[in-house]
């Protein structure tokens, strides 16, 4: 029986700030009770971002609420947590953030097929108003013309 990925927290204010060039799968290094507590859904990824420091991947101001059962083996919720990646792919998005001005933003957080918890992180270059404005007009334009297929089918 194939199991499906399981999202977990999905990160929507991203694709609304952000055009995104490509995707990256990373595991994340987390704790136990943490670990539950992202199970349960209690994790946000609103304003969190990553940065590539000595050759390795943190993810900053990610929040996971403290585990109800965890008493003293809770830690902070928006500590920063390790990614783990490959180095070759660490080192390639290293030099794309340094050259390019882009920035990595993690897009959602799920249970793979193995029931381990990943994240998918973007390489992202940040909108200008004016591009915002223009997505804004697309999705009314093409809510529009959905509109006016359904009123022809249904004459």
């Amino acid at each position: 029986m194939e199991k499906k990925s399981r999202d977990l927290a999905v990160n929507r204010k991203a694709r609304h700030d952000y055009h995104i060039l490509e995707t990256f799968e990373a595991g994340i290094a987390l704790t136990g009770t943490e670990v539950k507590s992202v199970r349960e859904g209690k994790c946000n990824l609103k304003d969190s971002f990553a940065r590539i420091e000595n050759g390795e991947i943190y993810l900053y101001n990610m929040h996971i609420s403290p585990y109800e059962k965890g008493n003293i083996f809770n830690k902070d919720p928006l500590r920063t947590r390790k990614l783990l990646m490959h180095k070759k792919q660490i080192n390639r998005l290293f030099g794309q953030v340094k050259e390019k001005g882009l920035t990595l933003i993690p897009l959602r957080l799920y249970l793979n097929e193995r029931g381990l918890v990943k994240v998918e992180l973007a390489l992202a270059k940040g909108k200008a108003l004016y591009d915002k404005r223009e997505d804004a007009k697309h999705r009314d334009a093409a809510r529009e013309i959905e509109k006016a297929f359904k009123e022809f089918n249904k004459a």
